[in-house]
């Protein structure tokens, strides 16, 4: 019975990526507290849908990508209308775009030229992910309630954290790059 629901995780997906139209227009019309609600939602599913992924094994090639696609749209988009609206500052939209750019054309590179499957994401980059809806949960409620929690300290440890997972899947990628180039 199982099988029958292998589509879910990559629904789930699909629903992530759906959200962002009405969480993009809640922040541009400054409606924080239904943003954030959405925002939620829209995280809820990428946890959902891995966790049915790896433990139903439901897992399909369409998942592998359309997954981490769905994590950058929501990721990259909700910072990005952030900054427009003034709430994050410049450095940290940068370092949240480099990093993921970098990482989509090294699995680019990868599959193109080594022909290996997509990679699969290290443990650091799923804490990063995870890092990084916490800050975007975090600025939420900064704004929502003037709680100012939301700093400098706090900007410069998510990117800073980011750029460590960056470096970590540059050195990952070298290192396989260096086992498929011997072999």
């Amino acid at each position: 019975m199982s099988k029958y629901f292998i589509f879910l995780p990559n629904l789930l997906s699909i629903i992530r990526i759906y959200l962002m139209y009405p969480l993009l227009t809640f922040i541009l019309e400054e409606n924080y507290i239904f943003a954030l609600y959405v925002f939620i939602v829209a995280a809820a599913t990428d946890g959902l849908d891995g966790y049915l992924a790896r433990v139903m094994n439901w897992q399909t090639d369409l998942g592998k990508i359309l997954d981490p696609v769905a994590d950058k749209v929501l990721l990259i988009g909700t910072i990005l209308i952030l900054w427009i609206n003034n709430h994050i500052p410049i450095y940290v939209l940068i370092v949240f775009v480099l990093r993921d750019f970098i990482i989509i054309m090294g699995a680019a590179f990868h599959m193109t030229v080594y022909e290996t499957a997509t990679p699969n994401p290290n443990i650091f980059g799923k804490i990063t992910t995870f890092v990084h809806i916490g800050y975007l949960v975090g600025v939420f409620i900064d704004i929502i309630f003037a709680l100012n929690i939301i700093n400098f300290f706090i900007d410069v440890f998510v990117a800073l954290i980011t750029i460590t997972s960056l470096l970590l899947y540059g050195y990952n990628w070298f290192k396989l790059t260096a086992e498929l180039n011997r072999g």
